[in-house]
């Protein structure tokens, strides 16, 4: 009745009105927000996996000395071809605690998942996938004992091989860098050239401490991981489409041999 006859009351029963029925829509908002998160995240891995597959250092060329060059493969307008192919996926399953830690993935054979393909985080390289079903992949994580990338410093190439000791799940073992390369706390680690599974420099970490083999001619640095195996929640499957080939000619014996 006082909103009616008074307009003093009516703008003031208005004005509480708009509060109220604003601070409900933010909080069902939030909670719309809240619940297509994972359905927002799928989009935008699915999307920054076309972004990367479009790379340009992901093409190579193809050899001009050939008179005839067949590829099957996508190619740009100056035809070179895409060795490295992305495919996002949802984490499932992730350990950190253990010796042997793995990630199970929610993409398989049926969805393009293969053996041997790299996996990496928007932060860093994950890991490699070791097992594959139907619809879904196991994959050995940086965190696991028997995991060894090929790894370099970034600002002059020196490379090693990157490992985890088995202690703290947010740091791994770079090996074998030489006694000549300018190490410092802060640079950086990334992926090398000669890794079959990973496009060269992709962020590994960086170091955090260093330490001089008195017996060798190397250093051994501490890493701090770039991903944070802690939280991951979608990544991307690299597919090297000469990787079986390398892996196949690097694991022969030489023909001198037999």
């Amino acid at each position: 009745m006082l909103s009616r006859n008074s307009q003093t009351h009516q703008a003031f029963f208005a004005a509480s009105a708009n509060e109220i029925t604003g601070k409900i829509n933010t909080q069902f908002d939030n909670l719309f927000t809240y619940f297509t998160l994972r359905e927002i995240n799928k989009q935008l891995a699915e999307e920054n996996a076309q972004l990367r597959s479009a790379l340009k250092a992901d093409l190579i060329a193809p050899d001009s000395t050939k008179k005839l060059v067949i590829e099957t493969t996508s190619k740009d307008s100056t035809s070179r071809y895409r060795k490295y192919t992305y495919l996002p996926a949802r984490v499932v399953g992730n350990t950190v605690t253990s010796q042997t830690n793995y990630l199970t993935l929610e993409r398989g054979s049926l969805q393009g998942a293969k053996k041997g393909m790299s996996v990496i985080s928007p932060q860093g390289i994950v890991g490699v996938v070791v097992d594959v079903s139907d619809n879904y992949s196991r994959v050995m994580s940086l965190l696991h004992r028997n995991s060894k990338v090929s790894a370099m410093l970034k600002k002059d190439n020196s490379f090693g091989s990157i490992e985890w000791d088995g202690s703290s799940p947010y740091f791994l073992t770079l090996k074998n860098i030489s006694k000549g390369a300018k190490v410092v706390k802060g640079d950086t680690i990334v992926t090398s050239t000669y890794s079959a599974n990973f496009p060269s420099n992709l962020m590994i970490g960086t170091v955090s401490d260093f330490t001089v083999d008195p017996t060798t001619n190397f250093y051994t640095l501490k890493v701090k991981t770039a991903t944070n195996f802690f939280s991951i929640e979608y990544v991307y499957l690299v597919d090297n489409i000469h990787y079986n080939e390398q892996e196949k000619l690097e694991s022969s014996k030489p023909k001198g041999n037999e």
